[in-house]
């Protein structure tokens, strides 16, 4: 494996996809016990989500910054993104905190602008992210902490405020995978004869 590879943007995006499991379990798994680490579980679960959410940030600036953009890091950064969002959206299901419809409809839109993103590279197309994607990412990141910690007691505005933006999101995710279709639409035919690959 080339050293270039192993640099610290790559290994950013390695510990978010090490942090995936690791908030589901503090979701979704009871203990006896009310606090861990000092922590309430809604609390260690925003907390590693966060910490999981500035990686994102993080791994892109540096490897930018510092002319580490790799094949290996563009792969995984947006498997780490997505696996990350949707993990923690079906454990929220999961959970009964929010409706399931809303996470099919962000997650359903995060599969087809992946699909979109693969025909692309197979074609030599780059598509950059939209503005509207960006903000979704935004909003998700909050509602996402709003709703989980939200189920706690006497916090239930919390949760709720969460849900309302998660449809916001929604409504966001929709509205940039038609950015998406534009852009792929304006440089790939996909109803051209020849066979991609």
């Amino acid at each position: 494996m080339p050293k270039r590879v192993l640099n610290l943007p790559n290994l950013l995006t390695a510990f978010r996809i090490f942090l995936v499991p690791l908030v589901v379990v503090v979701l979704l798994t009871e203990f006896q016990f009310e606090k861990w680490f000092f922590f309430n579980r809604e609390t260690l679960a925003v907390g590693i989500f966060l910490l999981a959410s500035l990686t994102d940030l993080l791994d892109g600036y540096l490897a930018r910054r510092r002319n580490q953009v790799t094949t290996l890091g563009q792969l995984l950064d947006p498997i780490a993104d997505k696996l990350l969002v949707a993990s923690v959206l079906i454990s929220l299901v999961e959970l009964q905190l929010t409706a399931a419809w809303v996470v099919v409809v962000i997650v359903g839109r995060e599969f087809s602008v992946t699909g979109l993103r693969l025909i692309a590279a197979i074609n030599q197309v780059v598509i950059p992210a939209g503005r509207l994607g960006k903000w979704k990412m935004v909003v998700e990141v909050i509602a996402i902490c709003f709703i989980i910690w939200g189920n706690q007691k006497e916090w239930d505005w919390v949760q709720i405020t969460g849900n309302w933006l998660l449809y916001i999101v929604a409504f966001i995710a929709v509205a940039s995978m038609v950015e998406y279709f534009k852009e792929f639409s304006k440089k790939i035919d996909l109803f051209k004869g020849e066979a991609l690959g």
